[in-house]
């Protein structure tokens, strides 16, 4: 995997804080970062699979009840 260069300007607090929380990790500034970036990606990668799966089984069971009331629709009209 190749590596690319991103540069950030950020006001010294916000550094100051990122330093602190890196530093209680035993981490650099820019490890830190790149974890956290590395983490928010995933936990977005995770949400949009979540919701697809979601549609997915949602529209499975909306399917399977078109299906069955069809069914059901169909037997009454057999049965009478």
């Amino acid at each position: 995997m190749t590596s690319k260069v991103l540069s950030l300007r950020m006001d010294s607090d916000l550094f100051d804080r990122l330093h602190t929380h890196a530093a209680k990790r035993g981490m650099s500034v820019q490890d830190y970062v790149v974890r956290a970036l590395v983490r928010d990606d995933f936990d977005e990668r995770l949400q949009t699979s979540v919701e697809e799966t979601e549609r997915f089984f949602a529209s499975a069971a909306s399917s399977v009840s078109s299906a069955s009331s069809a069914s059901s629709a169909s037997s009454r009209r057999t049965a009478t």
